[in-house]
């Protein structure tokens, strides 16, 4: 029995009984949001783990009491800004009691003392509020700018000795201060610039414009700059500055805007202090799109300038250096991205033909070749298309060959090697990109997939869990979980992944009506919620867009396995196999969704029919 001394945090909603009886559906819809958009985020900033939700609440651990305390007050100090403009009526708000106890660890879960006190903290805090442990008030000291009110001693329902217990005084408490600029280095967030174009279409352009400087800045070793994925989430929202200083704990905000026009761009930016919302710095640049590195580079050191910080001589060079010097070959690169990122065989085809033409335009483009790879790894894992395995490897030691230190191409690799079911190898490009870049969320979603391949389902679950955090609108990787918690027995979990799957489905077949991925997927979590008649609807939508796609045709089979209609589950699942790719082995092998056909006399004629068109996944 393993025991562990740990920080405990519990949360719970007030008054969930009234909410749930005002409004069920709206409730969950509301906390399944609040969680993936905030949150999740949260927890996964001060490096603390989901243990398990509680209906009305959740339970936590953090591998110290400043992290813990530091995610509770600005989880209370978020939720009173977003519950700002609701009557009282809607408003979600939390009590949360922390604690530093011993707890038993059993699987996923933890249980004893620990988590008990810290149980019972949370059911004395005020709502919005916080109370801690004298043991966690001892550990925090003065290294947060919080103010806490001493409770004396309290005795707690089932808890044997009565507990020293603290609050946190909210009025005296600087909670703006807590958040996770670690160092004391000047601390930035570029905002996704805004597309002025009047095209939507040209909204890859302007995404990519924020990506290279946030790239840019992040080579400055006297910066402290949040992720892409992080700042993404405020894109299309409104949001002050003192919300957004206060949720990423930063300094300073850079916002922009990009007009494309022809073969013209026009480029502004605005530094703001968050301190006193003081604009430190602005300016225009109307150039020929050719010039487009040169007013990325400008806004890099005029950012680095106006915050006074040094340069070092190699951060420089690199910086000066471009991806690629033909603007068409890097605009070609930004459509082929924003094709990739939705993962479907219609869009990685398109994807595909936008990084060759970039690679055709400057044969020295490390990032497009890293591209293509990524292209051709998921079509012929999902759709068998042939790419013969020595090509697609050759295509990825082009772009290391080009550049070596360049994350996406360490993680190409690893997609690569996984399709090769080279595993070992796969997996340790996969760790160099993440040591690269941390934020890499491509590095994170191919190695989840990897980890399943592998039957490391657990391994997969945290990988895909990571990546979930990073890109805040992916529903493939939440609605993937869904199938890896129901094997792994995390069924409270699995059930949050359906909510929250379906939301960010919906957000995709909204934005692309023509993509059966997130209909057949979001299928899937609506069966798992026990949406049956929804569920069909979607299934038939999924249908119509595709009703030849392997991966639609398998999706709808698990569906249909949910519903007992075994036969037809089984003839899509023939069809399926035949046109699909060797990762579909893998999911008929582990995917808890078809456990309704497996004690079936047709399964083992399946697996065979699979082996032999696979010999090589046995």
């Amino acid at each position: 029995m393993e025991r562990r001394l740990t920080a405990v945090l519990a949360a719970d909603v007030v008054g969930y009984s009234r909410l749930m009886g005002a409004d069920e559906a709206g409730t969950l819809d509301a906390l399944s949001k609040l969680r993936s958009e905030f949150i999740d985020g949260k927890i996964a900033e001060h490096q603390g783990r989901l243990v398990k939700l509680t209906g009305d609440g959740l339970l936590l651990e953090f591998p110290s009491v400043v992290n813990a305390v530091r995610c509770a007050a600005e989880i209370q100090c978020g939720m009173r800004d977003r519950n700002a403009n609701l009557p009282p009526e809607k408003r979600i708000e939390f009590r949360i009691g922390v604690n530093l106890g011993d707890v038993i660890v059993q699987d996923e879960d933890i249980f004893g003392d620990g988590v008990n006190v810290a149980a019972r903290l949370e059911s004395i805090a005020k709502p919005g509020g916080i109370t801690i442990s004298g043991s966690v008030r001892e550990l925090v000291g003065n290294r947060l700018d919080l103010v806490f009110d001493d409770m004396g001693e309290q005795k707690l329902k089932n808890i044997e000795q009565p507990v020293r217990v603290y609050s946190l005084s909210q009025e005296e408490s600087t909670i703006a201060n807590t958040a996770p600029n670690r160092d004391q280095r000047p601390s930035i967030a570029v905002l996704p610039f805004s597309n002025m174009s009047g095209d939507p279409e040209q909204e890859y352009f302007s995404d990519g414009i924020t990506e290279d400087i946030i790239t840019d800045l992040s080579k400055v070793s006297g910066l402290w700059v949040a992720a892409r994925n992080t700042v993404f989430t405020y894109k299309g929202k409104l949001a002050t500055v003192e919300q957004i200083a206060r949720e990423l704990g930063v300094a300073y905000i850079l916002e922009g805007s990009v007009r494309k026009a022809g073969a013209r761009v026009r480029v502004t930016g605005q530094l703001t202090s968050t301190k006193d919302g003081g604009n430190l710095w602005a300016d225009r640049f109307d150039r020929d799109l050719t010039d487009i590195f040169a007013i990325q580079d400008e806004i890099t050191h005029a950012i680095v300038a106006q915050l006074k910080v040094k340069l070092l001589p190699q951060e420089a060079e690199s910086i000066g250096q471009d991806p690629t010097d033909n603007v068409e070959a890097y605009t070609y690169y930004l459509r082929g991205r924003d094709f990739l990122h939705r993962r479907s065989k219609h869009y990685c085809r398109i994807a595909r033909q936008m990084f060759a033409k970039a690679v055709a335009l400057d044969p020295n483009y490390a990032r497009a070749y890293a591209g293509m790879a990524d292209c051709d790894s998921f079509l012929y894992l999902n759709y068998r298309v042939d790419v013969p395995i020595d090509a697609l490897l050759a295509t990825t030691e082009k772009a290391l060959s080009l550049d070596n230190t360049l994350p996406e191409a360490h993680a190409s690799r690893g997609h690569a090697l996984a399709a090769a079911r080279r595993y070992p190898e796969a997996n340790a490009e996969f760790e160099k990109a993440i040591a690269l870049d941390p934020n890499l969320f491509e590095a994170y979603y191919g190695y989840a997939r990897a980890s399943f391949a592998e039957g490391q389902l657990e391994q997969a679950a945290r990988l895909f869990e990571r990546a979930s955090q990073l890109r805040r609108d992916d529903y493939q990787s939440v609605c993937l979980l869904i199938h890896i918690y129901r094997s792994l027995g995390r069924l409270a979990d699995c059930k949050d992944a359906a909510r929250r799957g379906i939301e960010l489905a919906e957000k995709e077949l909204s934005s692309h009506p023509d993509d059966p991925r997130p209909a057949h997927l979001g299928a899937g979590a609506l069966f798992e919620l026990g949406e049956m008649e929804r569920a069909r609807e979607w299934i038939s939508r999924a249908l119509a867009i595709d009703p030849d796609d392997p991966l639609t045709l398998y999706n709808v089979a698990c569906g249909l396995t949910k519903l007992r209609d075994y036969d037809q589950a089984f003839a899509l699942l023939e069809r399926a196999i035949a046109g699909g790719g060797p990762e579909l082995v893998n999911w008929v092998k582990y995917d808890s969704d078809l456990d309704g056909l497996r004690n079936d006399a047709r399964y083992p004629a399946l697996l065979a029919r699979v082996n032999e068109l696979f010999p090589d996944t046995k």
